[in-house]
């Protein structure tokens, strides 16, 4: 089985999405051929145990999926190591990861650079942070995840 960890901050918003929907695109489109892919999130700065945010909960129920039950989870050494792939949110989070452990360089990427969606220079590696935004800022942020796990997903499949 490959694990694929989506890390952010607090794992409230950005990974928590990422996740729920990766699984649900998975099931949806491949379930046969992406079973063995094992999907969790977690947060440099996370409290365990925290809820998704209340819009990062309503963004997700808009697309027919149920973010109610999310547990937040700290980022771990263990976690790092489980993981085969490591697609983090952001460029610092993913320099977090390599301090964490220098050995992960080579499976960690930001989700943007691992995918090559609309990296038209270094700024554009970071998915924005719609902590504390408005419903259509998390709706926009969904929406730049969702893009980059589409190319995700064809990458996998090939």
């Amino acid at each position: 089985m490959k694990t694929i960890l989506f890390v952010c901050t607090g794992n409230t918003c950005r990974s928590s999405m990422a996740e729920a929907l990766f699984k649900d695109m998975i099931k949806k489109q491949y379930p046969e051929k992406l079973k063995d892919i094992n999907v969790i999130s977690a947060g440099v700065a996370a409290m365990n145990g925290d809820k998704a945010s209340p819009n990062a909960i309503k963004a997700m129920e808009e697309l027919g999926i149920d973010l109610t039950c999310h547990s937040a989870t700290q980022l771990t050494e263990e976690l790092i190591k489980e993981a085969d792939l490591i697609l983090t949110m952001t460029q610092r989070h993913r320099d977090i990861v390599l301090i964490m452990d220098p050995g992960s360089r080579g499976k960690v990427f930001t989700l943007i650079e691992y995918t090559g969606e609309g990296q038209e220079n270094q700024k554009d590696l970071d998915i924005q942070d719609p902590f504390g935004g408005s419903i259509e800022v998390y709706r926009q942020s969904a929406a730049q995840i969702k893009k980059a796990l589409d190319i995700l997903i064809a990458k996998l499949v090939k």
